[in-house]
């Protein structure tokens, strides 16, 4: 049984305006999170950012967060976007 994951329109404009190398690698994040769960600690500076919310970068310059509803299995990808405008 896998994970379900999910984001709002505002993650999927942020995607968009990405290079295309980034958003191949933000759906591959996507897919692990989905077959392999939250805790993905083998992405480049995968931390935890507090209760439930977890963040990594897909490049030097952009990154994603995300938070778990461990009761439902559900993760909710909430930002993916620029280093400097990411909400740690």
């Amino acid at each position: 049984m896998g994970w379900r994951v999910y984001f709002r329109k505002k993650v999927e404009k942020n995607v968009l305006k990405m290079p295309v190398k980034e958003q191949k690698i933000f759906v591959n994040l996507v897919e692990d999170l989905a077959h392999k769960g939250p805790l993905r600690h083998e992405w480049p500076n995968f931390s935890k950012l507090g209760n439930n919310h977890y963040h990594c970068h897909l490049s030097y310059s952009w990154v994603a967060c995300w938070r778990v509803e461990d009761q439902y299995l559900e993760i909710e990808v909430y930002y993916a976007g620029s280093r400097e405008k990411a909400p740690y």
